[in-house]
């Protein structure tokens, strides 16, 4: 949420800030705005909505934007509305701040410099800091000394960039459990929220740390941990990868639903042969790997899904343990912890901060002694981010840039990469025979002909997502390992349509959900030909005998004919292991196009973030 762009150069750097700002709108934001020093003043403009709001801004009035160093930010609300007011950056007499996160602790701070006779022209918690390092700065007359001291002073997980006009040619910036990284130039650097930001101008970064505070110059930059001076590598990246853009399709969200056959099939390459597992593959964390007696998965959202998936793989394939629980939750309900646990954090933008916060005090306990054999693995589609730095074992998931909010390719090859973690933990157990282990490999390699069939879906499920677009509210069915998915779905429908959807377990249908059922009520029905095929008929015939409305995603082989009320659509026939990841594509199209009907915004749904990096 929320996004910071920062530059210093020789020259102009407007379009820079405001190209930035446009390669976040990914991001969920509500308004936009930039500041400039130029001859000795600061220059600032704010706008609610949209990035293009600012950008027209400025253009009408451009020689003041003509500065060598500024700062760009696209905000999130969180303290007071969406508002001009409430919108980045923050001055406070010659200092100007962005802010990432939140500053839990404010309303003390905001008494105290009320106190000493500054004014507030916004609800947010940012102008605090402005105001703070304003008043350090008179005592100090070194911005970075002003900043140091303010810093401790906060509580909470933020991202800081910090201006002073006496001090055009220095840009201060703080990393404190918000995501911030560095881009580095010839005679010009930048700071950003994500390297996607900054592409256009380097593709050179570094990654700051908790709690490092950064002096940037033109030519030097300069990090300190604890007031000392430390040095943090600088990585290269292959920009051609990290680079997004529409193409033929009208949004991000339809290019990336069709992006999945080939980022599901890169991502199961790194882990399998022709018949069975790559012996390199997370070769050197076997010793670990054979150790771990219980597995815990901690995610939120649609990651939260996958670790579903992946309870059922677990304990079907391996017979280990498994418990998925919601980071937000996990942390502060004093969670048992047992000897030789598999912590695995899955997050797509390794930067969600209730995922990183419940990792961080798993590892604490761990430390304290209260558990013992902690091993934690990060399955995370960044391979830079904060998630992949704190753990002992990094599985990526090689779905490229996901720019639409709703997930869909990064979800699909969190599911690829979970699997790949569960056979390699059967193997090293030797929990899994070698048949079944064969088996499961066989039909990996035949996963990308069947994502394929499942994309030729999409005019058919079009056709039929007309039925929903009056609708208010939807019901989700599966049964087992597709249950998981039904949530899913859901979550998808709700997330860029805004009809109310809630996905069940279908066995859960008599325990009080069937009261809903009526003509008006949708109920999407996925049904795979396995071993729950004829409970799940049961249940679809509970939904008919109430005048129901049937939509169901039925394996091509199931016997599932349609009627008046029964709209059958037949998905390629998959291993049952695998349905999860092929059943997740007619669902994502479902979602999209009864949201295009809709008139909602696909990429950019209303309220929502692609990253939430605070609690």
């Amino acid at each position: 949420m929320c996004g910071i762009v920062g530059a210093i150069a020789e020259r102009n750097i407007s379009n820079v800030l405001l190209e930035g700002l446009k390669r976040l709108e990914y991001r969920g934001y509500d308004s936009a705005g930039l500041t400039v020093i130029r001859d000795g003043q600061l220059y600032r403009e704010r706008q609610v909505g949209k990035v293009q709001s600012l950008v027209d801004a400025v253009a009408s009035n451009t020689d003041n934007f003509k500065g060598n160093i500024g700062i760009a930010h696209t905000r999130w609300a969180t303290h007071g509305e969406p508002a001009q007011q409430n919108a980045h950056p923050h001055v406070s007499g010659k200092v100007a701040v962005v802010h990432n996160g939140i500053v839990e602790n404010y309303g003390p701070l905001k008494q105290e410099v009320l106190d000493k006779g500054y004014i507030f022209t916004s609800q947010t918690d940012t102008e605090v800091v402005a105001h703070l390092v304003a008043d350090a700065y008179q005592q100090t007359n070194d911005l970075f000394k002003a900043v140091e001291q303010v810093v401790p002073r906060l509580h909470g997980a933020f991202a800081l960039g910090v201006l002073h006009v006496d001090n055009p040619d220095e840009l201060i910036t703080v990393r404190l459990g918000s995501p911030l990284v560095i881009g580095v130039g010839i005679g010009e650097n930048f700071i950003a929220s994500d390297q996607l930001a900054l592409l256009p101008v380097t593709n050179r970064f570094m990654y700051l740390e908790e709690g490092d505070i950064a002096v940037i110059k033109r030519n030097s930059i300069e990090v300190f941990a604890n007031g000392v001076a430390v040095e943090r590598a600088v990585t290269e990246l292959d920009a051609k990868h990290h680079n997004a853009d529409k193409g033929e399709f009208k949004h991000y969200m339809l290019k990336e639903i069709y992006e999945q056959p080939d980022a599901v099939a890169l991502t199961l390459e790194m882990g399998i042969d022709a018949d069975d597992l790559k012996p390199e593959f997370l070769q050197r964390h076997e010793e670990a790997l054979a150790k771990v007696s219980q597995i815990q998965v901690l995610a939120c959202g649609t990651s939260y899904h996958a670790g579903m998936v992946a309870k059922y793989w677990f304990e079907s394939l391996t017979r280990l343990p498994c418990s998925v629980e919601v980071a937000s939750e996990y942390r502060y309900r004093e969670p048992v912890v047992v000897d030789n646990t598999l912590v695995i954090c899955l997050s797509q933008s390794g930067e969600t901060a209730d995922t990183l916060s419940a990792l961080r005090e798993t590892q604490r306990r761990a430390q304290a002694g209260e558990f013992n054999g902690l091993v934690s693995l990060s399955v995370c589609n960044v391979a830079t981010s904060s998630l992949v730095r704190e753990t002992d074992i990094f599985v990526p998931t090689l779905a490229g840039v996901e720019i639409g909010v709703a997930s869909t390719k990064a979800f699909t090859t969190q599911l690829a990469t979970l699997m790949l973690l569960v056979l390699k933990v059967g193997k090293v157990q030797q929990r899994i025979n070698a048949d079944e282990l064969k088996t499961i490999v066989t039909e990996m390699h035949n996963l990308k002909g069947q994502l394929d069939k499942s994309l030729a879906l999409d005019k058919a499920i079009e056709d039929m997502s007309q039925k929903f677009e009056d609708k208010k509210s939807t019901l989700f069915l599966g049964r087992g390992v597709q249950y998981p998915i039904a949530l899913e779905g859901a979550l998808k429908l709700k997330e860029i349509s805004y009809i109310h959807a809630e996905g069940y377990a279908a066995g859960e249908l008599k325990h009080g959900p069937l009261a809903l059922v009526d003509k008006d009520m949708p109920i999407v029905v996925l049904a795979p030909k396995d071993s729950m095929l004829d409970k799940l008929k049961a249940n679809m015939q509970e939904v008919h005998a109430r005048h129901g409305e049937l939509f169901v995603f039925a394996s091509e082989s199931s016997d599932l004919v349609s009627d008046e009320r029964l709209h059958v659509i037949n998905v390629p026939d998959v291993n049952e292991h695998l349905a999860p990841i092929v059943y997740s594509i007619p669902v994502q199209f479902l979602s999209y196009h009864v949201a295009v009907m809709r008139g909602t915004d696909v990429d950019q749904p209303r309220n929502l973030a692609k990253s939430v990096t605070v609690e």
